[in-house]
C-alpha cells in the first residue's frame, strides 16, 4: 500500500481472515486489475465515516469499481459469510461452541382501537 493508511483499514491479520473469502475471478473472466484488500478497505472507510459513494478519497479505488463489489458481494451473500466466519472466530475466542445454542426472541404488543372512525371527504382535503 502506498498510500497513508485510513483508520477504517484492515490489518494485516484482518485481512488474513477475509481475503479467503473474497470470491475469485471467474475462470475465463477479465482479469482482476483492482487490489482487492483496497477495495474492501474504501468499504469500511465508507461505512466508518458515512461519506457517499462518490465521496471516497482519491488514492481509494473507483467508487464505481467499490460499488460494484459492494453490491456484488451483497447480492452472493459474501457480507454475510464474512460475519459468519468473524462471529465464529470471536466465539471460539471466548471458549464457546462455534454457532449459538440459543436464542432471545423479544416482541412487542401495540394496543390499537377497536372502533374506526368515519372517513370524510373533508378529512381527505386535510
Amino acid at each position: 500500500m502506498s498510500r497513508k493508511a485510513y483508520k477504517s483499514d484492515l490489518s494485516d491479520q484482518e485481512w488474513e481472515i477475509i481475503e479467503p473469502l473474497i470470491p475469485p475471478v471467474k475462470p475465463g473472466g477479465h482479469p482482476r486489475t483492482v487490489d482487492m484488500r483496497e477495495v474492501v478497505n474504501a468499504i469500511f472507510y465508507l461505512l466508518r465515516t458515512g461519506c457517499s459513494w462518490e465521496m471516497l478519497p482519491n488514492d481509494l479505488p473507483p467508487y464505481s469499481t467499490v460499488y460494484y463489489y459492494f453490491r456484488r458481494w451483497q447480492k452472493h451473500g459474501v457480507w454475510e459469510q464474512i460475519n459468519q466466519v468473524l462471529r465464529e472466530q470471536v466465539r471460539m475466542k471466548q471458549g464457546k461452541s462455534h454457532q449459538a445454542t440459543a436464542a432471545i426472541v423479544d416482541s412487542q404488543s401495540v394496543k390499537t382501537t377497536e372502533k374506526r372512525g368515519k372517513y370524510t371527504a373533508s378529512m381527505a382535503a386535510s
